[in-house]
């Protein structure tokens, strides 16, 4: 098994790209391996570890289609229901919480709406 090459922190010659830097150019790595690393050094722990992928052989990006669309719609909704008292909270609810902030308060005219 070869080694990676391994770069220092914003030394990756051009041809690499992150995830996220894939991602922002429309692109996925398409299953292909790491091909490099960035590592940026730290001065009482490990160093800091970026994986890189070859541009030229990502692949673009998968589009959405409805069928995602409605699934991904529906989980969302899903975290937006109240446990407690079953209503649409009009936003995500913390799972530190785990309910809503109405019945986080025991607001009474809250249980009887």
């Amino acid at each position: 098994m070869a080694a990676l090459p391994v770069f220092r922190w914003r030394t990756a010659p051009d041809g690499y790209a992150t995830l996220r830097q894939l991602r922002a150019l429309g692109l996925r790595p398409g299953g292909q391996d790491v091909a490099a690393q960035l590592e940026r050094p730290r001065r009482r722990r490990g160093p800091l570890v970026a994986y890189l992928y070859r541009i030229d052989d990502a692949k673009p990006v998968r589009p959405m289609t409805p069928a995602r669309w409605a699934a991904l719609a529906k989980a969302n909704r899903a975290r937006r229901i109240c446990p407690e008292c079953g209503c649409d909270a009009g936003y995500v609810i913390p799972a530190a919480l785990g309910m809503c902030g109405r019945c986080h308060l025991n607001l009474p005219e809250h249980a009887a709406a």
